[in-house]
């Protein structure tokens, strides 16, 4: 048996879906199951897959659902959204649950039912996921309830924080600047009438790279590109003295001194200095000027 066995089986069932009130109202008069009838349902399910049980587990536990749902409005999110993720949870929840270990199908749906509103949260809950590692998801859903009755956290109750979860007292501030902050879109928004312009000023307004700019960077290496060929070419017409000397002096790591080059070359380091100069304004009338 598959989950979207189960799922195609609860699109035919008898529950209104025109509205989310008709809806719990519908589910809050689906009959409960006694003990032995669930251990009976449970035990048709497991052994002969029959898909009858598993609809009438689920129909009896949609109520529960519903409930558990309730408890994470708070986080902004459709309780309509919320009440499906939990009923997905709890196929899950059916589709393993075992009737021998002795305890009742509620008490294990519970775990299967909040992970996929937890996940669902925090998919939805802001644009960039706040969560990701299992000890962040953790601080958040504790954060989120602590925030119910505390504003900032104090020293004292960040260090018991990360103590009962086994964190740093650094991850749980981070978390709780994480929950202060909101969501802003980085374009502005479509310009409403009368509006204050500074009611609309948005990051794209100011947040910029300018380092980053992809016309700015096709432009200087399009500079460059250039240099370096006239560069060559500003080289090469160079009588093989000056551009011996240019090439030792400016181009290459280990530079001699001009007292050196007039050794080499058997001529005064005034010569060679003087050489040099008039080579470097050849090459300076050859060179592109920037921008």
């Amino acid at each position: 048996m598959t989950t979207n066995a189960l799922v195609l089986r609860l699109q035919n069932l008898p529950v209104p879906v025109d509205s989310l009130d008709s809806y719990i109202q519908a589910v809050n008069r689906m009959p409960m199951l006694s003990v032995e009838e669930e251990q009976e349902l449970a035990q048709r399910l497991r052994l002969r897959d029959d898909l009858d049980a598993a609809q009438r587990l689920i129909m009896a536990h949609l109520r529960f659902v519903v409930h558990i749902a309730r408890g994470y409005v708070g986080y902004g999110l459709p309780l309509g959204d919320l009440i499906q993720e939990g009923n997905v949870g709890l196929m899950k929840a059916v589709k393993r649950f075992d009737p021998a270990h002795g305890v009742r199908l509620v008490s294990f749906a519970v775990h299967w039912i909040r992970a996929e509103i937890h996940e669902f949260i925090l998919r939805n809950w802001r644009i960039v996921k706040v969560a990701t590692t299992k000890a962040q998801r953790k601080l958040f859903f504790k954060l989120r309830g602590a925030k119910k009755r505390l504003g900032w956290l104090n020293g004292e109750e960040v260090n018991t924080v990360a103590r009962e979860l086994g964190v740093s007292p650094e991850h749980v501030l981070e978390m709780e600047s994480r929950l202060s902050g909101h969501d802003i879109s980085f374009d502005p928004a479509p310009e409403t009438e009368g509006e204050d312009e500074s009611e609309t000023y948005a990051p794209s307004a100011y947040l910029r790279d300018e380092q980053d700019n992809p016309a700015e960077a096709l432009e200087q290496a399009d500079w460059e590109e250039q240099t370096t060929s006239r560069l060559s070419e500003a080289m090469a017409r160079l009588d093989p003295r000056s551009r011996d000397i240019v090439q030792r002096r400016w181009l290459n790591d280990d530079k001699p001194t001009l007292h050196d080059l007039a050794a080499e070359y058997h001529i005064s380091a005034e010569r060679i200095r003087q050489l040099e100069s008039n080579a470097m304004k050849k090459l300076r009338a050859c060179l592109p000027v920037p921008a």
